[in-house]
């Protein structure tokens, strides 16, 4: 499994429109083959600040995801919004049990 964990803090003035785009890509995001889960959370200590936690069954539904116009043309929105660079890591994770 795949793990992608990322975050855009918008300005001020933008909030309504990053978390409106935002919630789009996520909704969108989800009807993918190879989508396991992606959503996108407030940060309670930051409320300009909004983290996506997606899980893609493999590499190759990751970059499927990323080759989607629609996904691109999402990063590319955010970018005059956003207070600083939008940030993105990837993990190739393997689930060991459950607590």
């Amino acid at each position: 499994m795949i793990v992608v964990t990322g975050s855009v803090t918008a300005r001020e003035d933008s909030l309504h429109e990053v978390s409106r785009l935002s919630l789009e890509h996520v909704h969108r995001s989800r009807q993918e083959t190879g989508c396991i889960s992606h959503a996108v959370h407030a940060d309670c200590e930051n409320p300009l600040r909004l983290v996506f936690i997606e899980q893609w069954a493999d590499r190759a539904a990751l970059l499927a995801h990323f080759a989607v116009p629609a996904s691109r043309d999402f990063v590319r929105a955010l970018q005059p919004l956003a207070a600083a660079s939008p940030t993105i890591e990837i993990y190739d994770a393997t689930r060991l049990e459950s607590l």
